[in-house]
């Protein structure tokens, strides 16, 4: 009972990761000891800093569901060690055979640890556009983990999911109803919601952040992640949430920091724009409400910058 009123009050008053703790769990390649979040419902929880070889980029959550039936992994991760070492952590909490891998989108957090659950035999599904983008830069993205994990790297190698949907596939295993969601287009191709509805609760991946400052890429259409939240995401009126990055938390916390941080950002620029201003300018709108964050520094300009770009012909 004082395990679910800790983790109710982890929920209503988040603790702040500290992107400058290198190590939560010496002895493992994982950032930190997995949690059991809710009954039978786990998570790794990752840095909330960029990739390094101290974190072993370990800078996401990797969750699973035992089923009473088989688990079922969310996330392959950004390298063959870290999935071997979830492995190993779910081997000494159930008997239960893996029998699934969600990837959350096509980014190397993702997909890299694929090389080994394809060595397991385990079967791995993607959103098609998540595959797609994988397989069109998943040399690149591997060649850009080794050379922050170097010798951490060994092993991995590009491995595609084996199965793809496109709007949503339903998994019955064991005690769980399981649905695998891609409600629209938002941080990146592909990005995938694993919603357990008799639970409440949602793995979120990168449609969700807190704790951290969520990155702007080139192909992020921040209008059409703000109307996918909207319409899609929000409407799942979901207890509890697993962000992407960060620790578990509530549906409130995480559209403060994502669905209104995109918005706030939209109007800033938006009066920067009104007012005439250039795109040098516009690296520096005001973002102070959201200083508090990991990794602030590594994006708050480049945000603003391509929402510029963004909206500068709309």
């Amino acid at each position: 009972m004082m395990r679910w009123v800790a983790l109710l009050c982890l929920m209503a008053h988040p603790v702040l990761a500290d992107e400058d703790i290198p190590d939560q769990y010496p002895g493992s390649p994982l950032y930190s000891k997995p949690i059991e979040v809710i009954p039978n419902v786990w998570s790794a929880i990752g840095a909330t800093a960029p990739p390094t070889y101290e974190n072993s980029g370990h800078n996401n959550n990797l969750s699973f569901i035992i089923t009473g039936n088989g688990v079922i992994v969310i996330n392959g991760g950004a390298a063959y060690i870290l999935a071997k070492a979830l492995h190993m952590e779910i081997r000494t909490i159930t008997n239960q055979p893996v029998k699934l891998v969600i990837d959350e989108n096509g980014q190397g957090h993702a997909m890299l640890g694929n090389s080994y659950w394809t060595e397991q035999g385990v079967p791995i599904l993607a959103h098609v556009d998540a595959a797609h983008e994988f397989e069109e830069r998943g040399n690149r993205i591997l060649e850009g983990m080794k050379r922050y994990n170097r010798d951490k790297a060994d092993g991995t190698f590009v491995a595609l999911p084996t199965e793809t949907f496109e709007d949503k596939r339903v998994i019955e295993m064991g005690d769980f109803t399981i649905e695998v969601l891609h409600l629209g287009p938002a941080h990146g191709p592909g990005d995938t919601q694993v919603w357990l509805p008799e639970q409440s609760m949602v793995i979120a991946g990168d449609m969700a952040f807190h704790q951290r400052m969520l990155p702007i890429f080139e192909e992020t259409i921040v209008h059409d992640w703000i109307e996918t939240w909207d319409d899609g995401f929000e409407a799942l009126n979901a207890t509890y949430v697993i962000p992407g990055h960060g620790t578990p938390t509530n549906m409130a916390q995480v559209r403060r920091y994502t669905r209104d941080y995109l918005v706030y950002l939209r109007e800033k620029v938006g009066e920067h724009l009104d007012n005439g201003g250039d795109l040098a300018e516009a690296y520096y709108v005001d973002q102070s409400p959201y200083r508090h964050l990991d990794t602030f520094d590594e994006l708050a300009t480049r945000n603003a910058g391509r929402v510029y770009e963004q909206m500068e012909f709309e």
